[in-house]
C-alpha cells in the first residue's frame, strides 16, 4: 500500500448472501483498498497528461444467495453516477473502465452501459473465468469503439494482465503468473486492438523506434526483433523494462506485417511474442465471432425472450387443442397423428388440461418459493425478479432457471402425460402396457421421466440447503410440484375408462381398415 496504488471493485462473490452494504458479512468494506462501495473515478496524473480509471460496481444490493446474483444490475441512480464519472474523464488523455461483470451480463436501463462508457479506450473485466478454459481469449470491441477485455481469474488460474500507454497508444498482455520473461510490444501496437476513435494512430507513422517492455526475475540478456520473419536486430536497453530498436515505419506499408520479439534472460528462459501491425492505412482485423457473441450479446434479454416464447408456445398448443375438433386423417395414424391425438386427449380432459395450464402459468407468474433470500431477510423469488427486504431485484438468472424448469421438467412431464394417455386410449393399463412386447420402446420413456423427476427432487434439496427449511416447505414450483407429480401420473393410469370412451372410439375408428 505504501508503494503501489491499488484500485479494486466488488464482484458477485463479494455480494453472495450480503443483506446490506453495512452488514458485517460485507468483507469488501474491510479488505478493500479503496474502502468504499459503489463506482468511483481515479485520475493518474503525469507530466504529459491525465489518465482516468473508472470502476463499475454492478453488484446487487442486497446480494442474494446462489445462484441468483450471477448477473450484475445497474439502476437509474447508478447509471446517473456513471454518466457523471464519464463526463469527469472527458479531459483525460484516456479513460479505462474496469469492473467484474462483462457488459453482456449487466442489466442496465436505456441507453445502456456500453453507450455511457463509449468514450473509454477499454473496459477490463473478469467473471466468466474464460468459460472454464474453453475460451482462453475473450476479447471484442463494442460498436461504439471501446475494447472489452475479459481476463481469467487469479484465484484458480493465476491469470493477470499488464497494459501500457506508449505515446497514448494502448497495448496489453494477458499472462500466467510465474511464467518468465514477461514481454509486451508497445510500438508498433497490435492492429487488432487499434482504435482510430480513441488513439492517435498516426503517431505510429512518425515513430522512430520499436519499443518493448521486458521483465524477468533474472536480468534480460537479449531482445531479438523480426518483422515478416526477417531479422531486424537486437533491441537495446533504455531504462527500467524498456528496450528499443531504431526503425522506419514507412518501410512497412500497403499490407499487414508480423512483428516477432524473442526475449531471453540470464537464467536461460525465453519468451516469444508476436502480433500483426499495419503502419499506413486503415485496415481492421475481426475478433473471434464466438468471443464477440459471448461479450456483446445481452444474455439476460435473450433468456427473457426465450423463457416467454417457450411458455407461450406451450400455452398456445394446449389451448388450440382444447378447442379444436378432431381432424380427419386417411390411412393408419402415424407418429404425427398419434402425437396430435394424444394432445387432444390431454387438453380435453379437465384434470390434465388445467393441471398443465396452471403449472405453465405458475412457472411464469410465481412465486417460485418464499424463504431466506439473504441471511435473516425473507423474500419471494419470481421468474421476473426477487423481492427481498423492500428491494426488488430484476429478473436475470431467474429466466435461465425458468427455461431449465420448462425444458427439463414441465414440457417432458406434459409429453409423458400425453404418451401415457395414448397408452390408455389403446386400452392398456399400467401393467398390461408393459407386456405388449415393446419393452425397448416403453422402458426408456419411463426411465427418462424418472431421471427428470430425480433432477426435480435434487432441485428441492438444493433449495433446502441454500435457502433453508422455510423455502423448502413454501416452494410450489419445487417441493409441491415434486409431491404432486406422482399423484397426477397415477391419475392417468387409474382414470375411469368411461372418461376415455370417446377417445378410445375415435382411435379405434382410425385404426380400423
Amino acid at each position: 500500500m505504501e508503494k503501489t496504488k491499488w484500485l479494486d471493485v466488488k464482484g458477485n462473490h463479494d455480494a453472495f448472501n450480503i443483506p446490506s452494504l453495512e452488514s458485517v458479512e460485507n468483507y469488501y468494506r474491510k479488505y478493500s483498498a479503496v474502502h468504499r462501495d459503489g463506482s468511483y473515478h481515479y485520475i493518474h496524473s503525469t507530466p504529459f497528461g491525465n489518465y482516468s480509471f473508472i470502476s463499475l460496481d454492478a453488484t446487487q444490493n442486497p446480494g442474494p444467495k446462489r445462484p441468483y446474483n450471477f448477473f450484475g444490475i445497474l439502476d437509474e441512480k447508478r447509471m446517473e453516477e456513471l454518466l457523471l464519472l464519464a463526463k469527469e474523464s472527458s479531459q483525460s488523455n484516456h479513460s479505462i473502465w474496469f469492473g467484474h461483470f462483462p457488459t453482456s451480463t449487466i442489466l442496465s436501463p436505456s441507453p445502456g452501459i456500453r453507450s455511457i462508457m463509449s468514450s473509454a479506450t477499454a473496459y477490463l473485466c473478469g467473471h466468466l473465468h474464460t468459460l472454464g478454459g474453453l475460451m482462453p481469449v475473450l476479447h471484442t470491441r463494442h460498436f461504439e469503439g471501446t475494447l472489452e477485455l475479459e481476463v481469467g481469474d487469479w484465484k484458480h488460474n493465476r491469470r493477470y494482465r499488464i497494459f501500457a500507454f506508449d505515446h497514448d497508444l494502448f497495448s496489453f498482455a494477458d499472462l500466467a503468473f510465474d511464467e518468465w520473461p514477461v514481454v509486451l510490444i508497445t510500438n508498433p501496437k497490435s492492429l487488432l486492438y487499434s482504435s482510430a476513435k480513441h488513439e492517435p494512430l498516426e503517431r505510429l507513422l512518425h515513430s522512430t523506434h520499436i519499443r518493448i517492455l521486458a521483465f524477468s526475475l533474472s536480468s534480460i540478456t537479449s531482445v531479438t526483433v523480426k518483422i515478416d520473419g526477417v531479422h531486424l536486430g537486437q533491441a537495446v536497453h533504455l531504462s527500467g523494462p524498456i528496450f528499443i530498436l531504431k526503425w522506419n515505419p514507412r518501410n512497412y506499408g500497403n499490407r499487414t506485417h508480423d512483428i516477432e520479439v524473442t526475449v531471453q534472460d540470464s537464467a536461460g528462459r525465453t519468451k516469444t511474442v508476436y502480433h500483426i501491425f499495419f503502419a499506413q492505412e486503415d485496415i481492421y482485423l475481426r475478433f473471434d465471432p464466438l468471443a464477440s457473441f459471448i461479450l456483446l450479446t445481452d444474455h439476460c434479454t435473450v433468456a427473457r425472450v426465450l423463457f416467454v416464447m417457450i411458455a407461450l408456445i406451450q400455452l398456445t398448443i394446449l389451448i388450440i387443442f382444447r378447442y379444436q375438433g378432431y381432424p380427419e386423417h386417411e390411412g393408419p395414424p402415424r407418429f404425427i397423428q398419434l402425437t396430435s391425438f394424444s394432445l387432444h386427449v390431454l387438453s380435453k380432459i379437465n384434470i390434465f388440461y388445467y393441471s398443465v395450464l396452471l403449472l405453465t402459468l405458475y412457472t411464469v407468474l410465481g412465486p417460485w418459493f418464499v424463504g431466506e433470500i439473504t441471511e435473516g431477510k425473507f423474500g419471494c423469488c419470481f421468474s421476473f425478479g426477487i423481492l427481498v427486504d423492500g428491494h426488488f431485484l430484476q429478473g436475470s438468472l431467474t429466466f435461465i432457471v425458468g427455461i431449465l424448469q420448462l425444458v427439463f421438467f414441465n414440457i417432458p412431464l406434459t409429453a409423458y402425460l400425453c404418451w401415457s394417455l395414448l397408452q390408455r386410449s389403446f386400452g392398456h393399463s399400467f401393467s398390461s402396457h408393459l407386456h405388449q412386447g415393446k419393452c425397448l420402446k416403453i422402458i426408456p420413456v419411463h426411465l427418462l421421466m424418472l431421471l427428470l423427476y430425480i433432477w426435480q427432487m435434487y432441485s428441492c434439496y438444493f433449495l433446502h440447503m441454500t435457502y433453508g427449511t422455510v423455502a423448502f416447505l413454501f416452494s410450489p414450483l419445487r417441493t409441491w410440484l415434486t409431491l404432486l407429480t406422482p399423484v397426477i401420473i397415477r391419475c392417468v393410469w387409474t382414470l375411469n375408462s368411461s372418461e376415455l370412451g370417446t377417445f378410445v372410439a375415435q382411435l379405434k375408428s382410425r385404426l380400423s381398415p
